[in-house]
């Protein structure tokens, strides 16, 4: 399969903002901001990962998405890990994940009804640079004032346990039915395996790696795909041109040029979807 380019869906949030990333083109003043971007691919295909960009003005509400086999247990193809790439945090920004202590369901319920899951929550200070995994069943909310890359499984089953007092529906007993509400401990992060590759995750699902610019020869698993996301710079791959602020999916093997200055994401399926 060639080199191909994703579509990039527009998503206006309450809580985004008119200043995105390098890349994109901000919204105008007097217009909804954008919360998300989205990569999507072309035609009806529903690929195993997505990825996107976030930038917060506001907490998002607190969530918790279910495992893969507690999806399929409702008629869903697949549940949602996830992980962060931070590009940019204000000084004060966090993420909570897990809770300080394992919470019983009843407590939980109660806590997201009244307003005190947010005490309940862990909420970690962030930076840029900071990565992040969160596997399925995570209780989580990204706080405000944060520009990050979403790498997930593709997957939009999200349960709120919390909004803050925002008017939309909250989804208490799927939620607390999924939850793993217990301490978040951080998966090991393999880091650089070989000069100019980092492994930020390898984890069942997918695998998310940094690059430096550079060339290199790219070989994924026959019937795999991989995506490219620049987060800086420029390049080349397999005769396609592109810059950061696009995504780019490729197959088979694929031959890479990125600008020296370039700082890349390159996500594939884990062991358990090749």
């Amino acid at each position: 399969m060639p080199a191909t380019f994703l579509a990039t869906h527009r998503v206006e949030k309450p809580w985004g903002r008119h200043s995105l990333w390098p890349g994109f083109t901000d919204p105008a003043p007097d217009s909804e901001p954008v919360g998300e971007i989205w990569f999507q691919a072309p035609g009806d295909s529903a690929p195993d990962l997505l990825v996107k960009y976030l930038f917060t003005s506001e907490k998002l509400s607190v969530q918790v998405h279910p495992d893969d086999a507690q999806a399929r247990e409702r008629g869903l193809p697949r549940g949602k890990d996830e992980c962060w790439v931070i590009l940019a945090a204000e000084p004060d920004s966090t993420i909570a994940l897990g809770t300080h202590e394992p919470v019983d369901a009843d407590t939980l319920r109660a806590a997201a009804l009244d307003g005190s899951i947010e005490t309940l929550l862990d909420w970690k200070p962030v930076k840029a640079g900071d990565f992040i995994y969160a596997p399925s069943r995570t209780i989580h909310a990204i706080g405000a004032g944060i520009t990050l890359i979403e790498i997930q499984q593709n997957s939009e089953t999200t349960y709120r346990l919390y909004d803050y007092g925002r008017p939309r529906e909250l989804h208490l007993e799927d939620g607390v039915a999924v939850a793993d509400a217990v301490p978040f401990v951080a998966a090991p992060m393999p880091g650089e395996v070989e000069p100019g590759r980092t492994i930020l995750v390898e984890g069942p699902k997918f695998v998310v790696e940094r690059w430096p610019g550079g060339d290199r020869t790219v070989t994924l698993p026959k019937g795999a795909t991989g995506w490219l996301v620049p987060v800086r710079g420029k390049g080349v791959i397999d005769g396609v041109a592109w810059h950061a602020g696009q995504c780019v999916t490729v197959a088979g093997t694929a031959q890479l040029h990125a600008a020296p200055e370039s700082d890349l994401l390159f996500a594939y399926p884990g062991a358990e979807r090749v």
